[in-house]
């Protein structure tokens, strides 16, 4: 990951500057600037407190570990606290925006794409200048948003898929790959209903004072996270009734070898007890010196065997485990 503090600004006869040094903020030639700490150093980090002056408790937000997605208000500016998703991990990284009417400063440890898109957005479309730091703002945040839709989607495409080829012979491997995606369900829930609480308040705050339009655009924002909730908490129902399913055929499966091992069983107890008798030790026994003794005895076995068989089949008990 390359360090690199990007700058780049709106001038007072609207050209747009980029690159420029930190230092020519204060000559105040701006209508506003930009300033993003991209993956930034320690003495980097520091800038946020000697040059910005920001507040003590937002810059500890900035460099202590993972925060919950919030809005906290100062005098003369506003704290975001957002979440973009990993695509491989879907762990959440965190991207700190300070924006005020002057200035928006983005603060991200990890590389965000969203960011990057935005900057040539703004750079490719001189209209958007004059509508200022705010929209920006809405630009980064409905950009990490719009980045949630893929991952939700390709988790539901496969599960849809899963659900239609589940059977009981695919059963077990299919139930680790559900597993796995409840997990990452689990990773997107905790990033999305948090986003969503930090949208609703936007929206509701009389503090972050928007314009009509600007709140439009916001609660765009606001309808596609309570879509994206919805459709996490779809598919995590959708996991849940692949389980149950599961439980469902394994249970009946087993109850199929049971019934099989009963039958079987069921059907040896008359054999073993004619074995078991015939097998005492006594001289004198019915039929145990005759020539035919041993094929009578065989023969009995085997009518017992077959009218038990056509008994379990009078009572149905075979379609009760008949493979499908």
């Amino acid at each position: 990951m390359n360090a690199v503090i990007r700058t780049m600004g709106i001038s007072k006869d609207q050209q747009l500057l980029k690159g420029f040094p930190l230092e020519d903020i204060k000559n105040n030639n701006f209508e506003w600037f930009w300033v993003d700490f991209n993956c930034p150093t320690t003495a980097e980090e520091l800038l946020l407190d000697t040059f910005f002056h920001f507040h003590p408790l937002a810059i500890e937000d900035c460099l202590m570990r993972l925060q919950r997605p919030k809005l906290d208000f100062y005098d003369d500016y506003h704290f975001f606290v957002i979440h973009r998703l990993n695509e491989e991990t879907l762990i959440a990284e965190e991207i700190n925006i300070f924006v005020s009417d002057k200035f928006i400063v983005t603060f991200h440890k990890n590389q965000a794409p969203e960011i990057d898109k935005v900057q040539k957005l703004l750079e490719d479309q001189p209209k958007n200048w004059e509508r200022g730091t705010v929209f920006l703002t809405y630009q980064t945040i409905d950009k990490i948003v719009d980045s949630y839709f893929p991952l939700v989607y390709t988790i539901e495409d496969h599960l849809n898929t899963l659900e239609d080829e589940l059977t009981y012979q695919n059963s077990l491997n299919a139930m680790q790959i559900v597993f796995e995606f409840r997990s990452d369900l689990l990773h997107l829930r905790r990033t999305i209903l948090p986003m969503r609480d930090l949208l609703y308040r936007i929206l509701s705050s009389y503090r972050f004072a928007l314009k009509k339009s600007e709140r439009a655009y916001f609660g765009d924002i606001h309808d596609h996270l309570v879509k994206l909730t919805e459709m996490v908490e779809s598919n995590r129902e959708l996991t849940a009734d692949m389980r149950d399913s599961y439980m469902a055929m394994s249970s009946s499966r087993m109850n199929g070898i049971m019934m099989t091992l009963t039958i079987v069983s069921t059907i040896f107890i008359p054999l073993t007890f004619i074995a078991g008798v015939y097998g005492m030790n006594f001289d004198i026994m019915p039929e145990l010196h005759g020539q035919y003794s041993y094929f009578i005895v065989l023969a009995i076995m085997l009518l017992i065997v077959i009218f038990m068989l056509s008994f379990f089949k009078y009572k149905g008990w075979f379609k009760l485990f008949k493979p499908k």
